[in-house]
């Protein structure tokens, strides 16, 4: 099963650009055959958020979201069951600074 992990934190905080141990992460997942994928995201204020209501394309710039608390990337990894994500989930670096919501992929 695949599972995404939602690399959650405070867009106010700079320790988010280069967090150490994230390359280590990734090998170690790879090395076990559970990495997927890793990507980063630009700034939310770089955003734009599209609405269609009644035919209408109605665009947002920046994060549709009013909140400090934003996603800054994604990672996608595969293992057996959601107790194994949850635990891989808890290991990466992001942890100890942000959230991270794990969700199976459909």
């Amino acid at each position: 099963m695949k599972y995404l992990l939602l690399l959650c934190g405070d867009e106010t905080d700079t320790q988010v650009e280069v967090l150490p141990g994230c390359a280590e992460w990734q090998a170690d997942l790879a090395a076990r055959g559970a990495f997927v994928t890793a990507v980063g995201l630009h700034p939310p204020k770089t955003a734009a958020t599209i609405r269609v209501r009644d035919d209408e394309v109605l665009l947002t710039d920046g994060p549709f979201a009013e909140t400090k608390e934003q996603m800054g990337g994604f990672s996608i990894i595969e293992c057996d069951s959601a107790e194994e994500a949850h635990r891989i989930a808890a290991t990466h670096p992001w942890a100890r600074i942000g959230s991270i919501e794990v969700r199976q992929l459909v």
